[in-house]
């Protein structure tokens, strides 16, 4: 691996020498390390937003009486809307200014936490989440853009380690923390403290930025290239994408026409790689620059980890809703059961990020074996395991999930990006950003729709904790089958280096 990764310069003592971005010179090491922290904390409070909320679908829904289709908005619109920026904002870091975009983004996600805060209605949350979603756009590819460019070599897997440990102790924390909420602020209100909390720790990040976060490139003087048609088709292809499952709820009222809107998904999205390559030949820069997936790592570190985003955001929304709609349980603790995922992740992800130059792409097609493995045992024990021992079981089988999903995220993010130029990683970055976010839209839409529309079916002809039974077996089944794809995906991957590295000795 050690030809795949680039290195730092050393000087003759063995330490990394200063290197150097479009011509402004790197910070000291103590300023690079700050300047990730506070870069990283950023980056967990919005990706907190992605599961927390998810614990409290069911105070919102009793709160505004709201069905499946709003609750599935509330998670899904805020991806989406996270997802169709992140690349033109990317664009827009590596040319204009990251510092100045990060703090506008982390600016307006405060606000809108706000607003969600104050929601008087069901109507205002959705519109809050969407904005809070282009917010959370704005910033995060100009994370994964200021990290690219404060490291090089070792270095750099060793941030993307730590990276990936706090993305997912943010991710498989979020339930917990916001049952947490719930169980302060009361049934009915406690959802709101999960928005209200985003407002003094946004003000607090804020203030770090302007003060600690450097700035490492000039501006170009080339014009901005955004590509708003682009991100339009995009748009429409992956919202026809996502409505049929929306507006599936099981009713027999449900409008079979929804389905004609796959047909519209298809049309949109040859509408949208005709157009990009259009826009590409025509010189100026396109939405998604299809020339990065000729490189082969980072077309299939991207295919992998947008795959494994559509199955595990999912596999935490379930197990909270069945949890705590199957089995009563409250949401402080439904969230709880997350938390041996969030741990071991960290370790494994901590580990992942120095372990990735010696071991490669195994160490993640191994850790999406045991993720799939443990998935597989959170539904065998739903259907067999005495109510009683249930969240226990549970917490156990998602903290060996959470060693496998160490190994995946940050080792995958190193290995996608070694071989992506510098000045490209704000774009590249964010591309792999955007095939996450979509991923987890989708994944969620579909998860949602499955789990619903089977409770809507079997109630009343069925126990409860029998109709929850199937509801969650049929929604973790998605979420298995994208994780089988990430799976199959990382061995093509494995075997398309093992044939290069062999070549190579070949020539030699």
């Amino acid at each position: 691996m050690s030809d795949e990764i680039a290195r730092h310069p050393r000087t003759k003592s063995g330490t990394t020498a200063p290197a150097e971005t479009r011509e402004i010179p790197l910070p000291s090491h103590a300023h690079q390390w700050r300047a990730f922290w506070v870069c990283v904390s950023v980056a967990a409070l919005t990706i907190l937003d992605l599961t927390k909320v998810n614990v409290a679908l069911p105070s919102i829904e009793d709160a505004f009486g709201s069905g499946s289709t709003a609750l599935g908005f509330i998670v899904s619109g805020y991806v989406l809307a996270f997802g169709l920026v992140l690349v033109p904002m990317g664009r827009l870091g590596d040319q204009r200014s990251r510092r100045t975009l990060f703090i506008v983004g982390l600016s307006l996600f405060t606000l809108m936490s706000l607003v969600c805060a104050l929601a008087p209605t069901i109507e205002i949350l959705l519109i809050g989440r969407l904005v809070q979603g282009i917010a959370a756009g704005i910033q995060m590819p100009q994370v994964l853009g200021i990290i690219q460019e404060l490291f090089r070599g070792a270095d750099r897997g060793r941030a993307f380690g730590r990276f990936g440990a706090i993305i997912g102790i943010s991710t498989a924390l979020g339930p917990t923390i916001g049952g947490l909420a719930i169980a302060i602020g009361g049934v009915a209100d406690g959802w709101r403290l999960i928005f209200w909390m985003n407002v003094p720790l946004g003000l607090i990040a804020i203030g770090l930025a302007i003060f600690l976060l450097p700035k490492l490139h000039k501006r170009t003087r080339k014009p901005l290239s955004l590509d708003p048609f682009g991100i339009v088709l995009f748009g429409l292809a992956v919202f026809s994408l996502m409505l049929p499952f929306l507006f599936t709820t099981g009713s027999p009222d449900d409008n079979p026409l929804r389905w004609w809107l796959l047909v519209a998904f298809v049309l949109f999205a040859a509408s949208f790689i005709t157009w990009e390559r259009h826009y590409e030949a025509s010189g100026r820069a396109p939405l998604i620059p299809l020339k990065l997936f000729r490189i082969t790592s980072y077309r299939n570190g991207t295919l992998i980890v947008a795959t494994y985003f559509t199955a595990m955001p999912s596999m935490f929304l379930l197990t909270t809703l069945y949890l705590q709609g199957g089995l009563d349980l409250e949401p402080v603790y439904a969230g709880m059961v997350t938390i041996g995922f969030a741990l071991a992740s960290a370790v494994t992800s901590w580990i992942g990020g120095s372990l990735v130059n010696k071991l490669g792409r195994p160490l993640v097609v191994w850790g999406i074996a045991t993720v799939l493995v443990s998935l597989v045992g959170l539904v065998v024990i739903a259907l067999t395991a005495p109510p009683e021992w249930m969240p226990w079981l549970m917490a156990a089988t998602m903290t060996v999930g959470g060693v496998g999903g160490g190994f995946v995220i940050s080792p995958n993010q190193t290995l996608t990006l070694a071989e992506i130029p510098v000045k490209q990683g704000g774009v590249a970055g964010s591309v792999g950003q955007l095939g996450q976010r979509i991923g987890t839209a989708i994944g969620t839409a579909v998860a949602i729709s499955l789990f619903y529309a089977t409770i809507y079916r079997e109630s009343g002809s069925r126990p409860d904790l029998v109709v929850f039974h199937d509801a969650y077996a049929f929604g973790m089944l998605s979420a298995a089958l994208f994780l089988a794809v990430a799976f199959l995906i990382g061995l093509i991957d494995l075997s398309s280096r093992r044939r290069a590295h062999s070549g190579r000795q070949q020539a030699r």
